[in-house]
């Protein structure tokens, strides 16, 4: 049988929250800026709730693989933060990571509810400036990158309903993760539990929302395994909103020996129907909030794909101290998108990814001080097949107007060493090469088109060096100096004068320095972190008149970022548990004009809040009741480069509650929540630099949704 509640919510504690900011004070002082009504009354309620007294629950330490080996949370010299299983599935709505993610200082989340253009997650500014998908920022599952040798990512092969943990590196981490690791989300999915078990999950809710997903997963002496299929449609909040997703994850897991495991992970996902409202002008907001943009609806934008990742892990022990991991991964992806131009706006693509990789950790001593050694390499390539059609109305394809195949090569070599200095002190210093080789071949030439074939080749070396020191048992002081090589995608490589790359853009670098504080285990835990990142060849995007609703990019001189991310969470007793975190930002361009001679020096880098407090009261009752109330208060930002757009800040709160009911091998637990709580106008998406002051893509309005899971323990 289970534990009591008050001893599993001690258990979800562990798992799910680690740090985030508190101090009465410091809270009360930093959301003055940006708090709305409502949100103040959510606040005081909150505190109202600090001074209760019952038992305590101590917090244990949680380990992660954010570093590659398995280690200590609070022994990492650098912002990282992991998420648990409650935090991302406890009657969440599963339909966006930033459910979940919301509480992570540093880390800021648009775009849950337009599905073609995929989740825009930006870490300290990195992926800030995506158009549609992952940008800027590694993306990883159960080992596996999600991530393309190219630096483009997407979360629609992501399976929110069987994720186990997430884990956020905040911060450039190229010397570990190479291209496009401004920083890193790293998702791992569930193992089966000791026991079988079969479990059904079906909810609805707002807007024609309904999925439903069926899970099962155990434990056969050496062969674990958990298999989860689910079925998502929605109307969607706005016209022309509506969007279907079909998923299958399996993990599969057999102990060879007792040194030798192997992992198996196949994930199929199936989108036939993503599509996009586009973004429309302040003037179109005011008249309707749910309208989208009359191109979208005449050339039926949106996108349909089909995505197979199968990926093979291997890790073993190779004597005492010696261990090897290996993986070898293929993904294929069939992508077909409509976009609201004429001249090229039909995009098939036929994508194939192989991937292998393998690392080699030693353990051992030097000088007779505790070290370990990580050497490892990285091996990707993708192949594209890319056209472009004319567009007619209705989303209709006409003339081809290019095909062209691109291959991306992808390599790196990296070494890290953490050497105990002391017994409180410990080393860590980390190197890594990427060579990233782009070449396309030109299948489309005319006596009007010549050929665009052509090749390009970035290299970068990234160092890091981070320092830790134990303050006493729960506390840590840290430091690092690390970096961050972003090269364009093939889509960012878009050339505005016609086929093959736009040999004009450079990679995007960066230099990160960082100090912080953490405390991530006894009742209370906590985190500062204060950040400086040096910036060159900023990538851009902006859109052209005879292409609008294209997005092609450009580089910025240098830039700069500065910020400070606080977290703090504690028990409160009685089952109420505590959590917040608050991001500051100043992020602006110090040099950067564009092509038509305009000079943006000093300007704000758009697409990014100044301010960012996220706050959550939970209780969890002994008889298995749960109530779960947040709030993410977002500061102003800029829509564009000039910064003569500035979208007003915002508060949205959103409250579940639930009940885990447990009778024999059964356990119902139904589930309603409420989004948007106070029914705040704001934007959940922002379409930095497009044209014709297109930015905002309106959110919905408070709604409902509600379900249920049944689960059924086999051999209890």
């Amino acid at each position: 049988m289970r534990m009591d509640a008050l001893q599993a919510r001690s258990v979800h504690i562990q798992k799910s929250v680690t740090a985030r900011f508190n101090g009465e004070q410091a809270v009360k002082h930093v959301m003055i800026p940006i708090i709305k009504k409502p949100f103040f009354l959510g606040m005081a309620f909150s505190l109202a709730f600090t001074g209760v007294s019952a038992q305590t629950i101590t917090l244990e330490p949680i380990d992660v693989t954010a570093t590659r080996v398995e280690k200590n949370l609070a022994e990492i010299p650098s912002a990282v933060t992991s998420i648990g299983q409650d935090d991302i599935q406890l009657g969440t709505e599963q339909l966006g990571l930033d459910e979940s993610l919301d509480s992570v200082p540093g880390l800021f989340l648009m775009n849950r509810y337009n599905f073609a253009q995929d989740l825009r997650a930006s870490i300290r500014g990195f992926g800030a400036r995506a158009a549609f998908g992952i940008r800027g920022i590694k993306v990883i599952v159960d080992g596996i990158p999600e991530t393309l040798p190219d630096g483009q990512g997407s979360v629609d092969g992501i399976d929110i309903g069987s994720a186990e943990q997430i884990t956020v590196i905040r911060g450039p981490a190229s010397s570990l993760y190479g291209n496009a690791s401004g920083g890193a989300i790293i998702v791992e999915s569930e193992r089966g539990p000791p026991e079988p078990f079969a479990e059904i999950r079906s909810s609805g809710g707002a807007y024609g929302l309904q999925k439903h997903q069926f899970k099962f997963g155990g434990q056969d002496g050496s062969f674990n395994y958990l298999v989860n299929v689910s079925d998502t449609r929605t109307d969607g909040y706005r016209d022309h909103g509506e969007a279907e997703n079909r998923q299958l994850n399996t993990r599969l897991e057999y102990d060879l020996s007792r040194d030798t495991t192997i992992v198996a992970t196949m994930h199929h996902t199936d989108q036939p129907v993503s599509n996009d409202p586009g973004g429309i002008n302040a003037a179109g907001v005011a008249a309707n909030r749910r309208q989208a943009r009359d191109r979208n609806l005449f050339f039926n934008t949106g996108e349909t794909l089909k995505q197979n990742r199968l990926g093979v892990t291997l890790r073993t022990q190779l004597a005492e101290g010696h261990s090897l991991q290996a993986r070898v991964h293929h993904i294929n992806r069939d992508f077909d998108a409509s976009l609201p131009l004429s001249g090229n706006g039909i995009v098939r693509l036929d994508r194939s990814v192989l991937g292998t990789g393998a690392q080699y950790t030693w353990e051992s001593s030097l000088g007779g001080k505790p070290n370990r050694l990580l050497a490892g390499l990285d091996f990707d390539m993708q192949d594209d097949d890319r056209s472009r059609f004319q567009n007619q109305e209705g989303g209709i394809a006409g003339d081809r107007v290019l095909d062209q195949n691109e291959e991306v090569t992808s390599l790196g070599v990296f070494l890290q060493n953490e050497l105990s200095l002391t017994d409180r002190s410990e080393l860590t210093l980390g190197l890594r090469y990427d060579e990233v080789e782009y070449d396309v071949t030109d299948r489309y030439i005319t006596d009007l088109n010549g050929d665009d074939s052509g090749s390009v080749t970035f290299d970068q070396i990234s160092p890091m060096v981070g320092l830790g020191y134990a303050l006493s048992e729960n506390v840590r002081l840290y430091s690092n100096i690390s970096s961050g090589f972003e090269t364009p995608t093939t889509t960012e490589l878009a050339n505005p004068n016609g086929g093959g790359f736009n040999q004009s853009l450079e990679p995007q670098k960066s230099t990160n320095y960082e100090v912080g504080i953490k405390s991530l285990s006894g009742q209370h835990r906590y985190e500062i972190a204060m950040f400086s990142i040096d910036v060159k060849n900023e990538l851009i995007p902006y859109e052209l008149q005879s292409q609008q609703g294209r997005t092609f990019y450009r580089n910025a001189g240098e830039s700069s970022r500065k910020g400070i991310e606080l977290a703090y969470a504690t028990s409160l007793g009685r089952g109420f548990e505590f959590s917040s975190a608050w991001t500051w930002s100043d992020f602006k361009f110090e040099r950067f004009s564009n092509a038509d001679g305009n000079v943006f020096d000093g300007k704000r880098i758009p697409g990014i809040p100044e301010q960012l407090l996220h706050l959550e009261i939970s209780w969890f009752g002994r008889d298995g009741h749960y109530l779960i109330w947040d709030a993410n208060a977002t500061g102003s930002l800029y829509a564009d480069n000039a910064n003569q757009t500035r979208v007003d800040r915002y508060t949205v709160s959103n409250l579940r509650l639930g009940l885990e009911k447990f009778v024999g091998d059964w356990e119902i637990s139904p589930f309603v929540g409420v989004n948007n709580l106070f029914d705040e106008k704001y934007n959940s998406n922002i379409r930095i630099n497009a044209f014709g002051s297109r930015y905002y893509e309106p959110a919905p309005e408070r709604n409902i949704y509600g379900g249920i899971t049944v689960r059924h323990v086999f051999g209890r």
